[in-house]
Order: structure tokens, then sequence, then C-alpha cells
């Protein structure tokens, strides 16, 4: 196979224009070859000139004549290597495996439990996706909450209500990323994402993705049971025997995956109460700044709208005088702040986005890294603590509401009082506040740094009506569940998995540690 690397074009091209591309690069015929679009990535340094740069694979029954007359460096032999499952252990098991959580971890790791044989059964402490999306949407209507079933609680996990951004920073010798991106494609997931840089799905693209995947796992053997919570889990002579759901209900098991997400953290008591091994972790807070999308896409692009570029994102870091790094976190173009409360009585934002990215604004959450310096007294499940004291602050300040602030209020200490030109674009009742009191000091002055510095790179990124809304608390997981290198705890039969267990950050890097652990699993033990 024939890889060709560095292949420009304007961005308003049409298909058959990367065609000719491949042809005079190759000097060969348009009619004599067949290709694979690898990447797709956007040059936009030169804004009079942006361009779409191309990575493809061809196949041609000429490939080693060409490749002898070729002396473009852009052009080389590449050898494709597909995915390959491991083929299953020895070991028997007497029931199936279960795993807890049916985020992009878990889903994916049942996935490929199912395909090889397993009759994985999956336990959701919320609901489906289309009743948790109408009990989601009744709370940013009214309000009220429900704490087993909510914007972090149900069936695609966190990710189902974000961004929906598939692109991610882990290395992929095996080719779990390429084996991710072809599950969601086959799932109803648009073929582009399989090469373009800033993949991305959003919200209501993602609910059916999720749906037609737990009815593939069904298919394949695999079973779901939703609005069962695991409460406990049930050991004899160091080994798991049972797990136990909603404080009553035993299922017997050898076997089972945590792929918990990051806001599990009743169940993350449960598992250090019974002696899991866990350590803390790092993680980040702040607040998400809301811009007009228009006046991102004229920074970035250099015009207001682009139809073939879509709405413009950014990602901009900054390390502040105060020693600490401030910088933005899934940022959502054209997208919305939502209320991401899972539990009464604390309040926490994230950003989410619609697959069109159509809103007025663009978001982002503007972050600074807390480690386990920053709550040393309080142990393992210090960083939760942290967690919540910020969110308890937030829901107070809003009474449940979401507080906003303006930039240039919140660089003077005050509350604010009116909007400017900038109006919210949120999911769920906000108010105005004074956001900057909810913050540690440290944090809100690295924050104001941050957004002043950006305001630099990004024109009018410190515009005084720029709104700040908060907290943004939940950006990863707060522990660690320690695994040894064939993916268990120190309690045999017990797999973490996923961004809840702390080996993840985001859908597809959770997706893919989710296939690493059904293949720890298929290595050891015999399938039905």
């Amino acid at each position: 196979m024939i890889r060709i690397t560095q292949l420009k074009l304007p961005v308003d091209h049409r298909q058959e224009q990367l065609r000719k591309k491949i042809a005079r690069t190759l000097r060969c015929g348009e009619d004599t070859f067949s290709y694979e679009i690898v990447r797709q990535s956007l040059d936009a340094r030169h804004k009079e000139d942006k361009k779409f740069v191309y990575t493809v694979d061809v196949s041609t029954p000429a490939e080693k004549k060409l490749l002898r007359k070729n002396r473009d460096k852009n052009v080389t032999f590449f050898e494709k290597k597909e995915y390959c499952f491991p083929k299953s252990g020895e070991e028997v098991l007497k029931n199936p495996p279960i795993v807890v959580g049916s985020g992009p971890a878990g889903l994916f790791c049942a996935w490929y439990l199912a395909r090889a044989g397993y009759r994985p059964l999956v336990l959701e402490r919320g609901q489906e996706a289309q009743k948790r999306k109408e009990t989601v949407d009744r709370f940013w209507k009214d309000g009220i909450l429900d704490p087993e079933s909510n914007v972090q609680f149900g069936e695609g996990g966190a990710g189902t209500f974000s961004d929906g951004k598939l692109n991610t920073l882990v290395k992929d010798p095996n080719g779990r990323n390429h084996e991710v991106l072809k599950r969601f494609v086959e799932a109803g997931a648009p073929q582009e994402i399989v090469y373009q840089q800033k993949p991305h799905l959003g919200t209501d693209v993602l609910i059916g993705i999720v749906e037609t995947m737990r009815h593939q796992i069904e298919e394949m053997g695999g079973a779901f049971r939703f609005e069962s919570k695991v409460t406990d889990l049930c050991m004899e002579n160091g080994r798991l025997c049972a797990v136990e759901i909603n404080d009553k209900e035993k299922i017997p098991a050898e076997i089972c995956v945590l792929a918990l997400g990051h806001s599990a953290r009743d169940t993350f008591s449960m598992l250090h109460r019974r002696g899991i091994f866990m350590q803390p972790k790092s993680f980040a807070v702040g607040l998400r700044i809301e811009h007009p999308q228009k006046m991102i896409n004229m920074d970035l692009y250099g015009e207001e709208e682009n139809e073939a570029l879509g709405a413009a994102s950014y990602k901009v870091t900054h390390t502040c005088e105060n020693g600490r790094g401030v910088y933005s976190f899934c940022m959502c173009p054209g997208g919305y702040v939502v209320n991401a409360s899972s539990e009464e009585g604390m309040l926490a934002v994230n950003g989410m986005s619609y697959q069109a990215r159509d809103s007025k604004n663009a978001n982002s959450a503007l972050i600074v890294t807390v480690s386990p310096e920053d709550f040393p007294e309080e142990g393992v499940l210090g960083g939760i603590a942290f967690q919540r004291n910020l969110e308890k602050a937030a829901w107070e300040f809003g009474k449940g509401r979401i507080p906003v602030q303006l930039f240039g209020d919140f660089k003077e200490h005050r509350k604010s009082t009116e909007f400017g030109e900038v109006v919210p674009q949120m999911k769920g009742a906000y108010v105005l506040a004074d956001v900057r009191s909810i913050l540690p000091k440290e944090i809100g002055d690295s924050i104001e740094e941050g957004v002043t510095a950006f305001g630099r790179k990004i024109k009018g990124f410190d515009r005084p009506d720029a709104l700040l809304s908060g907290i943004e608390s939940r950006t990863s997981s707060p522990v660690r569940i320690v695994r040894d290198r064939q993916g268990c705890a120190n309690i045999e039969g017990i797999y973490p998995c996923g961004e809840g267990a702390g080996y993840a950050g985001g859908i597809t890097s959770a997706a893919m540690d989710g296939i690493k652990t059904a293949e720890f699993i298929c290595e050891k033990f015999k399938n039905f």
C-alpha cells in the first residue's frame, strides 16, 4: 500500500479534486487506483488561503512500479496492520462477567466481550438513553434533580451530554483508536469521523449511537439492566463472588469490570470501605467561559462563517505567576453551558454541543490543576471532598441556578447586574452572581491572569462582557483504582476501567481502555 502525506487542497474543493491530486502525485491514471482517507486536518495559518491537508492510503496493482519511480518524500510504502482481539484463555467462568457502567468504557468493554462469546451483563444505575434524555430535559426546565439518572449517570455516561469529541492524545500502537471510530461508524456515526483531525458527534447523534451499540451487544448474547446501582461487592477468600445491586439483590459473579464514571462518588466510598486500593490523583477545577462564536471564527478563520469549516475551536494554555497552569478544556464550538449536577444541594457545569454546533456562543472550561497536596488531610477521597465544597458554594450562590458573572466584574470582585452583548446559551436556569467568590483565591487569580493572557492570543477573549459560570469540577476522576499489569485490582476478579477508574480522559480514550480491559479478561478466561 502507498501512503501519501501533505496533499493540500482549498477548503471548498470537490471530492474529485482529491483523486486528481493523488493521480498527479503518483503520475498515474485517475482510474488505476482506489484510496482511503487516513487523516484530514486544517491549515489556517494563512487565513486568506486556508487549506485542508490530507493523508491517504492508495491501493493499486502498480504499487511497486509507482514507488520505484517516485522520489517524493511524502510518498512511501505503508503496511497496514489490522486490530486483532486476543484468543480466549483457559480458566473457566461459572457466570458471565458483570460490567458496571454503560459509558464509553463499559459499553466498548461489553461489546468486545459479547462478540467474543462471554455474554456480559451491564449494570447501569441510570436510565436508558431516551428516558434519560427526558429526565435531563425536565431537570433543565424545572430544576428537579434525579440523583440516579442525570447528566452524569445513565446510558452512554457523561459523554452523552457533551460535545462528543473523539480526538485523543493517547498513543495507539495496537489500533484500538481506529477500532473505536469504526464501531461508532457502524452504529450510525458519519464516516468522516474516522479521518477528521477533530471529530465530534454531538449529543443528538450520540444518543442514537449508544442505543444501537446496546442492541448489538444484546444480539451477540449480552444483557443490560438499567436503574441497577451497584451498592456492594461480596468477597470470599480475597476474590469476588457476587455483586449487590440496589441494596438487596445479589448477582453471582467472578468478574466485575468497574467502568465507573468520574462522578460515582458513593461507589468510590463503598469501594474504599471494601478495601479496594485507590490513590488520590490530580484533577482540575475552574469555570466555563462564553464568547460569541462569530468572534472566535473571525479570529481563527478570518471570517465570521464558513460552511465548509463549521464553528472554529481553540485550545489555549498559560503558566501563571503563582506557578499554576490554566488552560482551556472541553471546548464546545457553537455549544451550550449545561447544569451537570448529580447530587442534591450541589451544582456543577459542563459544556455540550449538538451535531450542528449552531448555538450563538462558543464555550470552554478554563481550569486550574489541583493535586493531593491541596487537600492533604482528607485522605484517598480528599479530591471528592474538595469538589463537593466548591459545588455546595456554587449551589448556594444560585440556589440551584447556574451562577454567571461578566469577566469585567470578575476582575473587580463584584456581582454582575446585567449582561452585555454576550447572552448566555445555557441548559438550565441561571442567575447573575459573584462567581469569583466561589473559588479559592489562587484559582480565581489564575483564571483572571489566564483570560488576560489568552486575550493576547485570541482577539476579544478578555472582553469585559465575556461570561464566566461555574463550577466546572468534574474534569476527571479525583481517584485512581489501582490495577496490575493484567488489569486486575487488589481483589481478584475486579477490573478497574475507564475515566472514573483513573485510566482515561474523554470518550475515545475511555472506549479504548474498555477494549483493553476486555482483552485482559479474554486472555485469561474461557468464553461460553
